[in-house]
């Protein structure tokens, strides 16, 4: 039995498919290495919208409560009660 050894071309033919391979390779790590990135950034951005979510539903389960609502008048609104003094610092 004889093997026959490779010919030129057979060599340049098979040298531009490990070359296109490992460039297709390098291109999809790049790929998946920049979805990874984009999938965090979604991650951190869900995260946070379930905060604001949480944080609105609270705001309206509580709407009806009489010490919330005192307490939305006087830090967002600048109101006081009866009596009351209000002495707004400054930097």
């Amino acid at each position: 039995m004889q093997i026959k050894k490779a010919g030129f071309l057979t060599k340049i033919v098979i040298l531009t498919l490990l070359i296109a391979a490992t460039v297709s390779l390098l291109r999809l790590r790049t790929q998946i290495q920049e979805a990874q990135v984009e999938l965090e950034d979604k991650r951190l951005q869900v995260a946070q919208q379930t905060q604001v979510n949480a944080d609105l539903r609270d705001a309206v389960d509580h709407s009806g409560d009489p010490a919330r609502q005192a307490d939305i008048a006087r830090n967002e609104l600048g109101l006081s009660g009866p009596g009351e003094k209000v002495i707004i610092f400054t930097d």
